[in-house]
């Protein structure tokens, strides 16, 4: 189990948190090099977002035709190669392309990933071998934490040690994961899409929900604490670095999920989260700090619950229902993204934020009501 969790993890880790994430951390010091807006900035952000999106419309198809063991490989080049670009970016123009392809390395590894465990590990390991997985995202964040530290005036190095850790895992992945099982039962003549849709309609308003309301706080929670509240390179860095501890909560969330239920356990992590964006808006570090603790957890453990809902739905083809459930997630980032920074540059952070927390408390109201599909 770990020969395939491990490699699996690490590329979550790399595409998520390196690739893409750390966009929010750098922010701070790319807007100021590149004289970025906090327009700009949210376009930015929207970008990588779309291109993720995108990856994952395309995923499941993709695995279908080549394997998930490619598909996930070529996330990893992607990372690689966003992340040098963005390294080497002389102008916001060429930052935009540069974040659009470390995008789609995150949209392509969650689906095959999830196929790999659905084809390789038993069925009482799928819940605890996805949620593990999808918990890289949180290792990633703590790992960028001391290298902002040390490189706070130069993001450029950072990205480029960023890339390197990246190729680092693309080999270990390939060295590491298993050949491809194929099944006649998820050819592409069983795949109906429409109806696909419709019987993931409620995991689909869901993620779209998440996704919004969550993606104000990945782009520009740090800018907020720094701007707002005068929180130094060190303290914002914490800040973050406790996202990525809570996070590893993410983890156990597979048992979590079978003990508390599936609809319990939603509605539960919905509220946690709604409550860890409006407690930003509190002026006091208690409040900040746990604000961090429950978002960090909260988004880890939201996003393996979608997955775990997911494979319910579509227990044969896993790689489906992630990806359908992850684009509405990626659609919901783009779109809040890009409104949130427009709604910062208009009124203030503290009133976004709170204005994207009762965005959050919408979610409450979608049922986990599923069907399944053979």
């Amino acid at each position: 189990m770990r020969k395939v969790i491990l490699p699996g993890l690490a590329m979550i880790a790399v595409t998520y948190a390196l690739a893409r994430l750390s966009y929010g951390l750098f922010l701070p010091n790319i807007s100021n090099t590149l004289g970025m807006s906090e327009g700009e900035a949210g376009l930015g952000s929207s970008i990588a977002f779309i291109a993720y999106a995108l990856a994952l419309l395309l995923s499941a198809l993709l695995i279908k035709h080549f394997g998930y063991r490619k598909v996930n490989l070529f996330a990893g080049f992607t990372a690689v190669f966003g992340l040098l670009g963005m390294a080497s970016a002389p102008s916001i123009l060429y930052l935009n392309i540069s974040l659009f392809i470390a995008g789609l390395g995150s949209g392509l590894a969650s689906p095959a990933l999830s196929q790999m465990v659905q084809n390789t590990l038993s069925k009482e390991k799928l819940d605890q071998g996805n949620t593990w997985i999808n918990s890289g995202t949180s290792f990633g964040i703590i790992l960028t934490g001391p290298i902002v530290i040390l490189l706070t005036d130069h993001w450029r190095l950072a990205y480029l040690l960023f890339a390197v850790i990246a190729a680092l895992v693309l080999i270990w992945n390939h060295f590491s994961l298993p050949p491809d099982e194929k099944k006649e039962s998820v050819s592409d003549n069983n795949i109906k899409y429409l109806s696909a849709i419709k019987t993931a309609k409620y995991l689909l308003v869901a993620s779209l929900l998440i996704g919004g309301s969550s993606s104000i706080y990945w782009t520009f929670s740090r800018s907020f604490i720094t701007s707002s509240y005068g929180l130094g390179i060190n303290e914002s860095v914490i800040f973050w670095i406790i996202i990525g501890l809570a996070g590893i909560l993410g983890g156990v969330s597979g048992n979590f999920i079978q003990k508390l239920g599936l609809s319990l356990s939603y509605r539960l992590l919905v509220f946690l989260l709604a409550t860890s964006i409006f407690l930003l808006t509190i002026p006091s570090a208690v409040a900040i700090y746990l604000s961090a603790f429950l978002f960090g957890s909260t988004y880890v453990f939201l996003t393996g619950l979608c997955i775990v809902w997911a494979t319910r739905i579509f227990p044969v083809l896993p790689a489906l229902g992630v990806s359908l459930s992850f684009f509405a997630l990626g659609i919901g980032q783009s779109l809040g993204s890009y409104l949130a920074g427009i709604s910062i540059e208009m009124t203030s952070y503290p009133f976004s934020f709170n204005i994207f927390a009762a965005f959050c408390f919408v979610a409450l109201f979608v049922t986990t009501k599923k069907k399944s599909t053979s």
